[in-house]
């Protein structure tokens, strides 16, 4: 069965496909500068071959269509029919409380979507024009909904909701909702296995770092707590996001700048975090050049990042009464061999000793770093969201299928 994986943010498509249940990836890549000026598409054969391929795309439906004759044409594709495509995985950021795992798409989801997109407005308008342009384009075709908050459903009260009245929870839906889940459950799992434990025999802390960052603290399976709260900016310092801040700071900052409420969220969005804090840039690679040349704000900046994750682990290590293994992945988790060995650093007393032989250096490739006599494994797990997205689409549509 081929699957097709969508992730649709404001002016990208990213696409990959599948065929499953085999994990093939036929296909890959992303429409780019939807709406913007040197729009066009970066397409990668299942060979490796690599082509940019050029082309006015002025929206979703149009860089759909534009990626769908691609995966038909004769020198880059890889179906000879639409038909031969069986289903669309959607990833989707926000469902709030509605959906606990992943769902067919009806109209009932689309509704949900539509009325939790105050909660995500960056993200979930975008994921919504993928489902529409889809359904014009291929009004047969089955289409699943994989959700980020998803994952963080098993969440219990105590952890999710926050210090306000109570009828603000009812009322509005101000709780923790937790993001990155699909990542968090692909190398959960993965770490499990590579521990040879069932998941529900093991704790594990999920450290998901790139420009966005969140940290999980999987017991057993299942999401205790998160760091990444209503929205993605709460928790871990990011590329731009301020992470955990005082709300009395917040409201002395729009008084004394004069600043409205729209630019303040534009602020602690957008503006702050390592961009913030360093000057310099909000890409670690950048930000640790300046800091070897000299720069002091872009030092303390990486000192602030590294300290956040290591206060995280410490507490979800608490929360859990033990953990088995600490796992590093997205961009800066798999390739910063620095960011890795500083976060866990002073962790000696956990049990973590880390073996700087196998982990200076390291980059992108599945690896236990720890020594073989640590207590608690560190780990380095490649995600692979896209895969976790097809493997649900597949199982969803399958089991449609099998009842029919």
């Amino acid at each position: 069965m081929k699957v097709i994986v969508l992730n649709c943010g404001s002016s990208s498509i990213k696409y990959q496909l599948f065929d499953m249940p085999s994990q093939r990836v036929l296909a890959k890549g992303l429409v780019d500068k939807i709406g913007l000026k040197g729009s066009g598409i970066k397409h990668e054969m299942e060979n490796g071959t690599k082509a940019n391929i050029p082309g006015e795309i002025l929206d979703h439906k149009q860089g759909i269509e534009y990626l769908l004759g691609i995966l038909l044409s004769q020198k880059y594709g890889c179906i000879s029919s639409l038909d031969e495509l069986k289903g669309v995985g959607h990833r989707v950021v926000h469902a709030g409380e509605k959906y606990g795992g992943s769902v067919r798409i009806n109209d009932e989801v689309i509704k949900a979507l539509e009325e939790t997109i105050d909660l995500a407005p960056l993200h979930n308008p975008p994921n919504l024009d993928g489902i529409f342009a889809i359904t014009a384009l291929l009004p047969t075709i089955e289409q699943v909904g994989v959700f980020d908050t998803a994952f963080h459903q098993t969440m219990p009260k105590f952890s999710f909701l926050y210090g306000v009245p109570y009828s603000l929870y009812e009322k509005h839906g101000v709780r923790r909702y937790g993001f990155h889940g699909s990542s968090h459950k692909y190398v959960s799992l993965k770490a499990a296995q590579m521990l040879g434990k069932n998941p529900d025999e093991v704790n594990i802390i999920t450290c998901h770092l790139g420009n966005g960052a969140s940290i999980a603290a999987v017991q057993k399976g299942k999401s205790l707590d998160t760091s990444m709260g209503m929205t993605p900016i709460e928790g871990l310092i990011m590329g731009t996001r301020s992470g955990d801040l005082d709300i009395g700071a917040l409201f002395h900052i729009i008084k004394k700048e004069e600043i409205t409420l729209s630019t303040a969220n534009t602020l602690i969005n957008k503006f702050s975090g390592m961009l913030g804090v360093s000057g310099v840039s909000s890409d670690m690679r950048d930000v640790e050049i300046a800091a070897v040349e000299g720069n002091e704000r872009a030092r303390l900046s990486l000192e602030m990042y590294q300290y956040r994750v290591k206060k995280y682990i410490g507490a979800y290590a608490a929360a859990m009464g033990g953990v088995d293994a600490i796992v590093f992945t997205g961009g800066v988790g798999e390739n910063d061999w620095v960011t890795r060995q500083e976060a866990v650093k002073g962790l000696e007393f956990m049990g973590v000793e880390l073996d700087a032989s196998i982990n200076t250096g390291l980059r992108g490739k599945e690896t236990i770093v720890s020594t073989a006599s640590s207590k608690i494994k560190v780990m380095v797990i490649p995600t692979n969201e896209e895969l976790v997205i097809a493997t649900d689409t597949y199982e969803i549509i399958s089991k449609g299928i099998n009842q029919l």
